[in-house]
Order: C-alpha cells, then sequence, then structure tokens
C-alpha cells in the first residue's frame, strides 16, 4: 500500500501561525521590547521548525503592525518615536468613536453584558498585565457591532503598534504619577470612570455622548505620554 506524500507545504504553513501567534502574545504582553530585534535562527531553534515558517511568521506579524522587517538585515519589535506615537493616537481619536457609533446599534445584549464584566474586570485587577488584557478586549469588543472593514484592520494595527506605549501609561497611572485631566492626579481611577461612562453610554445607546467620552479617554493618554520623552529612548 501506498503512503500519502507529506505535504511540507502544509506542515509550513501551520507552523508559521503557530509561530506568529507565540511571537504576537510575547510582544503584546512586553516580552520583547520595542526595537529588540528577533533573531529567525532563535526562533527556528526553539521552535523545532526550519527558516521557512520563522520568516512567514514575521511577514504575518509585519502586517499586523507588530514587527518591522528590514530588506538584507532582519526583523525587530516596532518601535514609534513620540511624533509617531502622537499622531498615531491623534488618529485613533477620529477613527474609534466613528467605529464605536457604528458598531453600537448592532452589538447584541450578550456582548454590553461581556462588556460590563470586563469593565468590573479592569477595577478589579492586580496586575497591570492583568487590567491590559481586559481593557483590549473591552475596547476591541465594543467596535465589533460595525461591519468588518478597512476601518476596523487601520485601528487594531494601531492598538498592536501602541501596545508598549499604553503599558507605560498604565504603569504611571497606576503609580498615581499621571494627570487626571484637572492638573490633580488622575491615577486608574479617572480611566475606571471612562470606561464606566463608555459602558453606561453603550447600554443607553447615545453614540453622541459615547464619541466624545472615548475622545477624551484616548486624548488623555496621549497628553500623558508626550510628557515622557524618556519612553520612546532607544
Amino acid at each position: 500500500m501506498t503512503s500519502m506524500p507529506i505535504d511540507n507545504g502544509y506542515h509550513d504553513n501551520v507552523a508559521s501561525h503557530r509561530i506568529a501567534d507565540s511571537l504576537r502574545t510575547a510582544i503584546l504582553d512586553g516580552s520583547y521590547q520595542p526595537g529588540q530585534r528577533i533573531r529567525q535562527e532563535d526562533i527556528a531553534a526553539r521552535s523545532g521548525a526550519s527558516r521557512i515558517p520563522v520568516r512567514e511568521a514575521l511577514r504575518m506579524l509585519a502586517a499586523e503592525g507588530l514587527v518591522t522587517l528590514v530588506a538584507n538585515s532582519g526583523a525587530w519589535v516596532t518601535q514609534l518615536t513620540m511624533a509617531e506615537c502622537s499622531e498615531t493616537y491623534l488618529i485613533r481619536e477620529r477613527l474609534e468613536p466613528m467605529l464605536l457609533g457604528m458598531s453600537m446599534p448592532f452589538l447584541e445584549q450578550a456582548a454590553i453584558d461581556r462588556l460590563a464584566e470586563l469593565t468590573a474586570a479592569m477595577e478589579a485587577a492586580t496586575s497591570v498585565d492583568e487590567f491590559m488584557r481586559a481593557d483590549w478586549e473591552f475596547h476591541l469588543s465594543s467596535y465589533e457591532g460595525a461591519a468588518p472593514g478597512e476601518t476596523s484592520q487601520i485601528i487594531h494595527r494601531m492598538w498592536n503598534t501602541t501596545q508598549h506605549y499604553r503599558r507605560e501609561f498604565t504603569k504611571r497611572a497606576a503609580r498615581g504619577d499621571t494627570d487626571g485631566g484637572d492638573g490633580g492626579d488622575g491615577g486608574l481611577g479617572v480611566t475606571h470612570l471612562e470606561h464606566r461612562l463608555l459602558l453606561d453610554c453603550v447600554r443607553r445607546q447615545d453614540a453622541e455622548d459615547a464619541e466624545r467620552v472615548l475622545v477624551t479617554h484616548i486624548r488623555r493618554t496621549r497628553l500623558e505620554l508626550q510628557k515622557h520623552p524618556e519612553i520612546f529612548a532607544s
């Protein structure tokens, strides 16, 4: 009986997605820092794969904004300058409120209930990483009522590229080192309040109010990050 030939292309595809998933998680949880080089040979050795699926995994992550590929040089975790980060946040201030408004009428009750759970989870979080995971799901889930399209892809990419800088903001907020917007000590209390306000707007289906709250929420992070150029130092 003749055995079926091994489909190396299939196995490489499976391996590339597995490697991409692992690297994505490591980048987003801070195990890799912005500007850190990702060596293909190290990833191949750790994953037990050849360099072919590693290269494909890196191309996937580059498309997501997590990795920067340099021809004939290698791959690095994407790093933003302060100007690039500020510009990204300015774009988010305009696109995300629009997407939220498009999404809200189509969010089912189960999705709204999940937003409430995530709001409580953020307030109960005992670590920055725990807060970050709930915050990520809260915001991106709130946009899922909108039809898939270019806007949601752009926003997801911007969340990827700014993850490190949101973490730095959250660390400062958790210590009470951020401005609440009136010159006072903001801390995470202001962030929690904004999340509760957004949840209330979603429940009331008040898109105009939700968009105003979200603009303020995103802008506050941008303005705080601009006070800390050391975050962007190489």
